[in-house]
């Protein structure tokens, strides 16, 4: 069962640990690869919000596909955005627990810094030409079909 922010009753979803990610940012391309090279127990895996999988799984959390200005995080039976999900996501990586105190910095100010990058992320890391899938660094990780 999910948790949809918003929603007081779950829905039913597939997966756990998938990150949803704008595969033609540059920034977002970089934030994947610096996840799955830190995450030895392969604990999460990767969808581009452009492929079928993605852009599914961005309209159930209410996700523009085509203007996402959010990245979001299934963990545990929760749908996690914004810094709550890029906080949730770093803190579970090896050497990275510390990360999770920035949960005490209040929600607004995070999510008002992350906003900021995300209005400008195109701008200042770039776009990639076509959607960034990960290649054989990440084979094996990337979702882009519903699982069964």
């Amino acid at each position: 069962m999910l948790y949809l922010p918003g929603m007081t009753q779950p829905c039913s979803w597939p997966d756990d640990g998938v990150i949803l990610y704008d595969g033609r940012c540059g920034l977002c391309s970089r934030w994947i690869r610096f996840v799955a090279r830190r995450d030895r127990d392969r604990r999460f895996r990767f969808t581009p919000i452009q492929s079928p999988y993605g852009a599914t799984l961005a309209k159930a959390l209410g996700i523009d596909p085509a203007d996402p200005q959010t990245n979001a995080v299934l963990l545990d039976g929760r749908a996690l955005m914004r810094s709550d999900g890029a906080i949730a996501i770093v803190s579970r990586l090896p050497g990275w627990r510390f990360v999770g105190l920035a949960r005490f910095v209040p929600r607004p100010l995070r999510d008002a810094v992350y906003r900021l990058i995300a209005r400008n992320r195109y701008a200042v890391f770039g776009t990639n030409r076509q959607c960034d899938y990960g290649g054989e660094a990440l084979a094996g990780r990337v979702l882009t079909e519903k699982p069964d």
